[in-house]
C-alpha cells in the first residue's frame, strides 16, 4: 500500500491550491460637481479593472502608485486654491471702493491701456487723460477711441482726456506716470503747482535721464519740488495691446512705503492682472531701464541673422551685465531674476512686439538710426537711456562689453559687424573669474581674492554671487 501511495503521488499532477478570488472592481459613476466657478472637481480615479488580466501581479503596484501620484497632485491643486480663496477673504481692500478719481499723465499706448484697464475694473471711477494732442483729447471724448495709438480698441466711456492740467489733477487720488524719462523732467515742472503733494505717482516710464543719469524714483520728487511725494514704480513683462485685449499678464509694484505698495496692488489686481509687491525700488527701475538697451541687441543679432546661438550668448551676457551693475547699485539679485528682471528681459529681447527690439533689427539689417527713429511715432527709451547706463557703469566701476557695443553703434562710432567681431574676440577667461573690475588684494602674502558664481537657477539664470577669500 505505501508503494501504490508513493507511485500515484509520483505520477499524478499535485491537486492545484485555490487561488482568492479578487473582488471585482465596480466602476462608479463621476461625481457632479456643484461648486462654484473658480473651486476645482475632484479628480475621478482611473479604473484599473482592465489591465488585472495583462498586468499580473507587477501591474498591481504600478496602478498603485499611480493613483497615490493623482491623489497627492490633486490634494495640493486643492490645498492651493482653498489657500487662495482664503487669502482674498482675508486681505479685501476698499481702495477701488474709495477711489474716485485717477489721473494718467500721457497718452501713449501704455498709459491709454493702463488708463483703460483701471477704467473697467469701476463705472462710476472717473479716470482723467492729461494729454498735450487736441485731437486725441476730442477722439477720446466723442468718440472713445485713441485715434493715435491702439485705435482698434475702444476705451470705457468713463474716461476723460484733457490738456488742463488743474482740471486732469484736481481730486485725483492716484497718478499714473507714462511720460518718456527724457521729457519728464521739464513736464512735471510745468504743471507742479497743480499737484497736491500727498497725490502717489505711480511710475509706469522705464530709462535714465541722459543728463544727470536719475531714474524716475529721483526724476519725479525733484521736479515737483517736493522730496517726500509718495513713489511707486510699476515694472514687468507687458505690452500695451496685450492688457487692452485682458490676455494673463503678472506685474511688479515697488515702493518704500508696504502699505502704498499693497493700496496700488489692490488697485491695479484683476482676473487678468497679476501684481505682485516689492520693496526694492532701485531693482526694478535699474532692471527695467537696462533691459532696453540689451533689447537692442538682441534684435541686431536677429537681424544680422547670426543664428540662435549667439543669441543666447549675447542676452545670456547681457544679463549678466545687468546684475554686475544693479547689484553695485544696491539691487537684490531676487529682483533682477523675477518678473522686473528676468520676465521683462525675455519679453522684451525675444518679441516682435518690442520697440527696442525692432531699432535693434533694423540697424542689423543695415539701416540707419536717423532714418529708423523718424519713421517711429513712438518712443524708444533704449536709445537714449544706452549713453547713461555707460556713464553709470563707469561710475560704479563695472565693465558692460555688450551694453557699451550697443551705445557705440548708437552714436556711429561702431558698425554691428565690427561690434560683433570685437566682442567675439574678448579674452577668453574661466567663468570663475569674469567678474570685471574686481578691486584685488594687494598684499603680497595673499592670493588674489576670488569671484565665485555660485549658481542658481531661476528662470535660466544666474542670481547670487559668493566671495571666496583665498589666503
Amino acid at each position: 500500500m505505501a508503494a501504490a501511495a508513493t507511485a500515484t503521488t509520483t505520477f499524478l499532477p499535485p491537486i492545484p491550491t485555490p487561488r482568492r478570488r479578487l473582488a471585482a472592481a465596480v466602476r462608479r459613476p463621476p461625481p457632479i460637481f456643484t461648486g462654484a466657478a473658480d473651486s476645482v472637481p475632484p479628480l475621478e480615479d482611473e479604473d484599473s479593472s482592465d489591465d488585472d488580466d495583462a498586468g499580473g501581479g507587477e501591474a498591481a503596484p504600478r496602478r498603485s502608485g499611480r493613483k497615490d501620484r493623482r491623489r497627492a497632485v490633486r490634494i495640493a491643486w486643492e490645498k492651493l486654491v482653498r489657500w487662495s480663496r482664503s487669502w482674498r477673504r482675508r486681505n479685501r481692500s476698499d481702495v477701488l471702493e474709495t477711489t474716485r478719481k485717477v489721473v494718467v499723465l500721457g497718452g501713449g499706448s501704455f498709459g491709454t491701456s493702463m488708463a483703460a484697464h483701471v477704467a473697467a475694473k469701476k463705472a462710476d471711477l472717473e479716470v482723467s487723460m492729461l494729454l498735450r494732442d487736441d485731437l486725441v483729447c476730442r477722439s477720446i471724448n466723442h468718440s472713445h477711441i485713441n485715434c493715435k495709438y491702439l485705435a482698434e480698441h475702444r476705451l470705457p466711456e468713463n474716461i476723460v482726456a484733457t490738456t488742463s492740467a488743474a482740471d486732469a489733477l484736481a481730486g485725483a487720488d492716484f497718478c499714473f506716470h507714462a511720460v518718456p524719462v527724457q521729457f519728464s523732467s521739464s513736464f512735471l515742472e510745468s504743471i507742479s503747482t497743480h499737484v497736491d503733494p500727498k497725490l502717489p505717482f505711480i511710475s509706469l516710464s522705464k530709462g535714465l535721464e541722459l543728463n544727470t543719469l536719475r531714474t524716475m524714483s529721483k526724476i519725479i520728487p525733484r521736479a515737483l519740488g517736493n522730496r517726500r511725494q509718495p513713489f511707486i514704480v510699476l515694472s514687468g513683462p507687458s505690452f500695451a495691446v496685450e492688457l487692452m485685449n485682458k490676455l494673463p499678464t503678472a506685474m511688479v509694484v515697488a515702493s518704500k512705503d508696504k502699505k502704498l505698495a499693497s493700496a496700488v496692488q489692490q488697485l491695479l489686481a484683476s482676473p487678468n492682472l497679476r501684481i505682485s509687491t516689492s520693496s526694492d525700488v532701485t531693482g526694478v527701475e535699474i532692471a527695467g531701464a537696462l533691459k532696453n538697451v540689451l533689447a537692442i541687441a538682441a534684435g541686431i543679432v536677429e537681424g544680422m541673422n547670426l543664428g540662435n546661438n549667439c543669441m543666447a550668448a549675447l542676452v545670456a551676457q547681457g544679463c549678466s551685465e545687468i546684475r554686475w551693475l544693479a547689484t553695485k547699485m544696491g539691487a537684490k539679485p531676487t529682483t533682477l531674476s523675477g518678473l522686473s528682471g528676468s520676465g521683462d528681459i525675455m519679453l522684451t529681447c525675444f518679441v516682435n512686439l518690442s520697440r527696442n527690439r525692432n531699432v535693434g533689427l533694423r540697424l542689423g539689417s543695415g539701416e540707419k538710426l536717423d532714418q529708423i527713429m523718424s519713421s517711429m511715432n513712438q518712443v524708444a527709451e533704449g536709445v537714449s537711456t544706452a549713453g547713461a547706463v555707460i556713464a553709470l557703469a563707469q561710475k560704479y566701476n563695472v565693465k558692460m562689453p555688450v551694453l557699451t557695443a550697443v551705445a557705440r553703434i548708437i552714436d556711429n562710432e561702431l558698425t554691428p559687424k565690427k561690434a560683433v567681431m570685437e566682442l567675439m574676440n574678448l579674452p577668453q577667461v574661466n567663468i570663475c573669474f569674469s567678474i570685471p573690475n574686481v578691486p584685488y588684494s594687494t598684499d603680497s602674502h595673499r592670493i588674489h581674492s576670488v569671484f565665485q558664481i555660485v549658481v542658481q537657477t531661476r528662470l535660466d539664470y544666474f542670481t547670487t554671487f559668493k566671495l571666496v577669500h583665498c589666503k
